[in-house]
């Protein structure tokens, strides 16, 4: 499931944004569509019109309320009617995600009884401590133990060549579980670091982190957006 909103605070209109001749959803499903684990894509959405440009191109839309206050609680609307056993919510900005870490998010979910999954990918110390990139540290079976927006972990005698890793969000869930994260109200520490992961921890349950190499490029100014063409241009 693809959430998109035409509102957004620095980039009005982003999902219908021309990239080569199609609107940035378009290649967001169509990218989500190559996963192989993956039979059905959807575009979750508030707005007549995004819904309306998913459906010229042969894609499937979904109409859902304008009050929700994330993609996730988007998504868990659309996804009460859709018969599935697993959801993946697939940000509608990163229009060169790349099936293959669609379908490594899925694969914890089919191999046992993990409820939510999602991707990590190292990052040097310099990106640690940018606060726009949301880290993640691990227990040694790789469940993620805490996410922030500070660099973590603190490594007391500053070793530059101290490995972090930074969060990619792309989550999988079952879907009785999206259904219940979505309706529990926000927990403190979400609301400290606004990072909505952070409620599934503190409602003591587990998400699973898969380690990938590659961060999908997401656009969220006018600056990113040219930089996304120039790299769709060039392949």
């Amino acid at each position: 499931m693809i959430p998109a909103r035409m509102a957004s605070t620095r980039f009005p209109g982003k999902p219908l944004a021309d990239i080569c001749g199609k609107p940035m959803v378009q290649w967001v499903y169509e990218r989500a569509s190559q996963a192989r684990s993956v039979s059905r894509v959807i575009v979750a959405t508030c707005d007549r019109e995004i819904a309306d440009a998913v459906e010229r191109f042969g894609g499937e839309a979904v109409m859902t309320s304008h009050k929700h206050r994330s993609g996730t609680d988007r998504i868990a609307e659309a996804a009460r009617n859709v018969d599935a056993d697993v959801i993946v919510n697939v940000q509608g900005d990163e229009p060169l995600i790349d099936p293959v870490c669609i379908d490594k998010v899925i694969q914890p979910l089919g191999q046992s009884h993990e409820v939510m999954a999602s991707l990590m990918v190292p990052i040097t110390y310099e990106q640690a401590h940018d606060p726009n990139l949301v880290k993640v540290v691990v227990s040694l079976d790789g469940y993620a133990l805490y996410f922030s927006r500070s660099a973590i972990p603190f490594f007391r005698d500053a070793v530059r060549a101290a490995h972090f890793f930074g969060h990619v969000g792309l989550y999988a869930y079952t879907k009785d579980f999206l259904l219940a994260f979505a309706s529990w109200e926000q927990t403190p520490l979400e609301k400290a670091e606004s990072l909505e992961q952070l409620r599934v921890l503190e409602h003591g349950y587990r998400i699973k982190m898969v380690e990938v190499q590659d961060r999908p490029a997401g656009v969220d100014t006018l600056e990113d957006l040219e930089r996304v063409r120039r790299a769709f241009l060039s392949h």
